[in-house]
């Protein structure tokens, strides 16, 4: 048994902390009316309220630059062209940062692959816009791909209560053969790019580090000592 407030040992037949005379407390013994009370009477905890205050600010902040870009570029062009990038930004920036604040526990397994459908949906727009052909063929699957690696890393994070280090170790370990990929769809879209080998260097290094931690997921002593 412990002492509530300073936290020292206490020995069974202690009825005050010897070292700041605080009255032992113990929650399966029944205490008598009149006795002392664990917390004053005028000083009793209280449940603390939720304030938007802050996040009305910061969607204000987001709101009031959209829309004064979109004001200026109908004034100036009578039509949305370059203010749909900032806007596409702006409203990316505010559902990976700002969205989930709104709620009490934000749940990062459903907030995660909303951040990449949101980037997702922003690259399309610019290839719309651009009149790209770049967003099937090389956008869409590294943010698919990138978003599946960082959902399965938070998933897994959320529901294990071990083996973190088995995690990011296979983590980084996925992300150094996703470069590969990466490169593979470089050449695939864009013609003029040739292979040069350059994903091995990332694979490697990735592929080190993700064995490290698993390494040091498996061996105890070593995880000890690190």
């Amino acid at each position: 048994m412990y002492c509530v407030q300073c936290g020292v040992k206490l020995s069974d037949g202690e009825e005050r902390c010897p070292l700041c005379a605080t009255r032992v407390y113990h929650p399966d013994i029944i205490h008598w009316e009149g006795e002392e009370s664990l917390f004053p009477k005028d000083k009793r905890p209280k449940a603390k309220r939720r304030s938007f205050g802050l996040q009305a600010l910061l969607t204000a902040a987001v709101l009031l630059p959209l829309l004064i870009v979109l004001l200026c570029d109908l004034q100036i062009n009578k039509a949305v062209t370059w203010s749909g990038f900032v806007i596409g930004a702006l409203l990316l920036g505010y559902v990976s940062l700002i969205l989930p604040s709104w709620f009490k526990k934000p749940h990062p397994i459903i907030f995660t692959p909303c951040s990449f459908g949101a980037t997702g949906l922003y690259l399309w727009y610019i290839n719309f816009v651009t009149d790209g052909d770049w967003f099937l063929s090389f956008a869409l699957p590294i943010t698919f791909g990138i978003g599946a690696i960082m959902t399965a890393v938070v998933t897994l994070l959320s529901c294990l209560k071990r083996g973190k280090f088995f995690v990011f170790g296979g983590a980084f370990i996925a992300l150094g053969a996703f470069m590969l990929l990466i490169e593979f769809l470089m050449i695939l879209t864009f013609s003029s790019i040739h292979f040069v080998g350059w994903s091995l260097y990332p694979l490697i290094c990735l592929a080190l580090v993700g064995g490290v931690l698993i390494f040091l997921g498996c061996n105890r002593p070593a995880r000890e000592s690190m």
